[in-house]
């Protein structure tokens, strides 16, 4: 991997045609419970056409020049649902209501006992990413804060207790996914951006908790959510800058879409930044040139070795075409400016 602007996807890719009904994945909206109907495939032969399009994922990943490669969460129903209904402590026979980032109702885990991990969760797929690809690799987990505002929280008395449990069972999978290899463990907090006055009450104790004593090197993505039921990204982080003091290695945030400009990096400082440099609300995939000036205008307010570049959020609603299109186009950007930088 480069020493200078690595290369990685946010977590998400496109699942196959074949694999999940589209049509169906994007009218469920970002499932927070079980959604079995999305999977084409049934249960008898799913995990193996799971790694067939896992190794799809990969090699669209290494072809385009990604460094840090994921396993696209291929096998995940969305990037929330599939840890959050894993664990202990979330009733299996009753949803909870919740309330959606736009404000309408929606239906979440029932917590009505104490969360705990009886076993990994992501570790299996972790193993098997790590054992094709010979580049880095990066495993992605909801983060405590964002679990917690997600839930009908029916056993904790208040969602600060909510979030801290939630971050130690978090550190449980953390501790196993580095003990498998996994080279960047990622918290994704959407949440923070929606509900930033609740975060300020607990979320960075709460993300210290879910990273403490992991050696590998940690990411915290905060963003608007999905492009395609996000157009309107106009509202800025009203939460970024306490984000200096959560102890992660990299924050990571949307920029593309948003237009934001680039001068926001500087208030992550002393973070490294994971910077979003494609837009996911266009399926228009930009020009290398137009991803080395957003690289280079966000290098005037943060030290190179301190910049990683990606999407800016999971790319996992584009047609696959547009998203192997985009990621050439970042890596090619990328060592673009790279070469300015060495030469």
């Amino acid at each position: 991997m480069p020493d200078l602007l690595p290369t990685t996807v946010m977590g998400s890719y496109p699942q196959p045609g074949w694999l999940v009904d589209r049509e169906v994945l994007v009218g469920e909206g970002v499932p927070r419970v079980r959604a079995e109907g999305i999977w084409k495939v049934g249960r008898e032969f799913r995990q193996e056409a799971v790694e067939a399009a896992i190794l799809a994922a990969i090699a669209d990943q290494e072809a385009a020049g990604v460094d840090v490669i994921t396993d696209g969460e291929i096998g995940r129903e969305s990037y929330f649902n599939h840890f959050a209904n894993a664990l202990g402590g979330v009733d299996t026979e009753r949803p909870g209501k919740g309330v959606n980032r736009r404000g309408g109702e929606a239906v979440v885990p029932l917590v009505n006992g104490p969360i705990h991990r009886p076993r990994p969760i992501e570790l299996d797929a972790a193993r098997f990413l790590r054992a094709h690809t010979s580049r880095r690799t990066k495993v992605t987990v909801p983060g405590p804060f964002t679990l917690s505002q997600l839930a009908q929280n029916d056993y904790y008395p208040d969602q600060r207790s909510l979030a801290m449990a939630y971050a130690a069972a978090i550190n449980e999978e953390l501790r196993d996914l580095e003990a498998a290899g996994i080279d960047f463990l990622q918290l994704d907090e959407p949440y923070l951006q929606a509900n930033a006055e609740i975060a300020r009450g607990f979320a960075v104790d709460a993300v210290a908790a879910a990273v403490d004593g992991i050696g590998a090197t940690t990411t915290l993505h905060t963003c608007y959510g999905y492009a395609l039921y996000m157009g309107d990204k106009s509202g800025g982080y009203p939460f970024l800058s306490e984000l200096a003091a959560a102890p992660v290695d990299f924050v990571a945030i949307e920029a593309a879409q948003p237009g934001l400009d680039a001068s926001v990096v500087a208030e992550l400082s002393p973070r490294s930044v994971v910077l979003g440099v494609l837009d996911l609300g266009t399926e228009e995939v930009e020009t290398p040139e137009a991803i080395a000036d957003r690289i280079r205008a966000a290098l005037g307010h943060i030290d190179p070795h301190r910049l990683s570049v990606s999407p800016d959020c999971g790319m996992k609603f584009l047609p696959r075409r547009v998203a192997r299109g985009k990621l050439a186009a970042m890596a090619d950007g990328a060592r673009m400016v790279r070469s300015e930088l060495a030469g």
